[in-house]
């Protein structure tokens, strides 16, 4: 008897004990995304960041250019992650909530 058993299979995708394919989970839902303020390794300049999203990139990418021009000024996204230069939190919750995204603020 093996001690080995097949887990994922690059043709099939994930594989149950039985062999049997298994979907994927569907990514969106009812995610909470997560505002906060950050001034670590920017040399005390501050980005809001908001942390959570489940949305293809491309979708980020609308997104982040959207809340920026609201904003009045520049950012990125970092690992699924957008970052807002200045501290913006309450004008992109109130943003991100009238989008339809459930907020909640972290940090102080």
């Amino acid at each position: 008897m093996s001690n080995s058993r097949l887990v994922y299979s690059t043709d099939s995708g994930r594989v149950t004990a039985a062999h049997e394919t298994v979907e994927a989970p569907e990514k969106g839902g009812d995610a909470t995304l997560i505002i906060s303020r950050q001034t670590k390794g920017r040399k005390g300049k501050g980005v809001t960041l908001i942390d959570g999203f489940q949305l293809p990139p491309a979708e980020l990418k609308q997104l982040a250019k959207t809340l920026k021009q609201r904003c009045s000024t520049g950012g990125t996204i970092k690992d699924s992650c957008i970052e807002i230069q200045g501290d913006h939190r309450e004008e992109l919750a109130s943003m991100l909530k009238q989008l339809g995204f459930t907020t909640k603020r972290s940090g102080g």
